[in-house]
């Protein structure tokens, strides 16, 4: 049986039966044009029946607070000293070595055959989840579909990702109204979105399925395959900080999401770095600052540094999931002495 068609159709059936005398206000239409535009558009680019899609749409709901919660992201809002606070507490920290420990023969095997290191692995997973703590309360189907239809700024980004979710329910055999994720639709210990589950998670256990909320080995596989996927390199360093010499340090920085100097550039301005940083005077670099309680301080990101806001478009988000894995792996060093 098909789960995605069956869900649909009892959809359909369930709400001809009831036919409630008040309609519910948030309840997506699937007879607005821009729905029914959708609804065309995934039928004839993926093959999906209209009358399950419609089913399937008039389950979703729009939410505000989803609205709110796009427009407001930490990243942005948020001087790195703040942002920094949220991911870098001892709680968090305490959490990552025990689910280290408690998952160390999959980890380190996975961080051996993947050359993603362990502490990429942690980091990624403390930062967007907590461990697993947080994962989201929104369901995924009710988060796309107000992204899809009610924001603007990224309405195609979200339709698409919209589509993604309802190939991938058919694909996993998944409920349409289970999974839940965060305000952006993203799923599971690894917080991927649909397009990112389609094309990067993989089958981690052998099991037939690829399961990022309960199977340990489908998550830490999977988050090892996005790194590879991105040109992680092993064995590279990720950041160091940026040590002022007579250079302006201000200049030389900017805010893009890829490198915009080499070491080599960086050594000749007098710019120390104070951290692992590539033995290649030719090896790539971006300069970047970010605010810390004192003032600005400056970080020399290198190539993998550049390969982690591949996972999330931001420098701080990078960063912080840098220096918790690095924290985390200090821990659980210090607990094996």
């Amino acid at each position: 049986m098909n789960p995605f068609k069956s869900l649909a159709c009892c959809a359909l059936l369930a709400a001809s039966l009831a036919a409630p005398a008040v309609a519910d206000a948030n309840a997506l239409d699937p007879e607005r044009e821009d729905v029914r535009a959708f609804i065309e558009r995934v039928h004839a680019e993926h093959g999906l029946e209209r009358e399950s899609l419609r089913g399937i749409l008039a389950l979703a709901r729009i939410q505000q607070p989803i609205i709110e919660a796009i427009s407001r992201p930490a990243e942005r809002v948020k001087p790195w000293h703040e942002y920094r606070a949220i991911f870098l507490t001892e709680e968090r920290i305490a959490a990552g070595a025990e689910f280290w420990l408690e998952h160390r023969e999959r980890i380190e095997r996975v961080a051996r055959e993947s050359g993603v290191p362990a502490q990429m692995l942690v980091g990624i997973i403390g930062v967007e989840t907590y461990y697993g703590r947080i994962i989201g309360r929104y369901r995924v189907l009710d988060a796309l579909a107000t992204l899809a239809f009610e924001y603007p700024p990224r309405s195609e980004f979200f339709a698409r990702e919209l589509a993604q979710f309802l190939l991938l329910v058919r694909e996993q055999g998944l409920e349409i109204e289970t999974p839940v994720g965060s305000y952006a639709g993203a799923m599971g210990l690894p917080q991927f979105i649909p397009s990112s589950y389609r094309a990067y998670a993989v089958d981690g256990d052998e099991d037939g399925r690829v399961d990022l909320w309960s199977s340990k080995e489908d998550i830490l596989a999977s988050v090892a395959n996005y790194f590879r996927s991105h040109d992680w390199r092993p064995g590279e360093p990720v950041a160091a900080p940026a040590v002022a010499g007579p250079a302006d340090l201000a200049a030389l920085s900017h805010r893009g999401l890829s490198t915009n100097t080499t070491v080599g550039e960086l050594w000749s301005a007098g710019i120390g770095l104070a951290g692992p940083a590539p033995a290649d005077p030719g090896a790539t670099a971006g300069l970047f600052g970010l605010e810390y309680e004192d003032g600005t301080r400056y970080w020399a990101g290198f190539h993998n540094f550049y390969v982690i806001t591949r996972y999330n478009r931001s420098l701080m988000y990078a960063l912080a999931v840098h220096q918790l894995g690095e924290a985390v792996r200090a821990r659980v060093e210090a607990h094996a002495g």
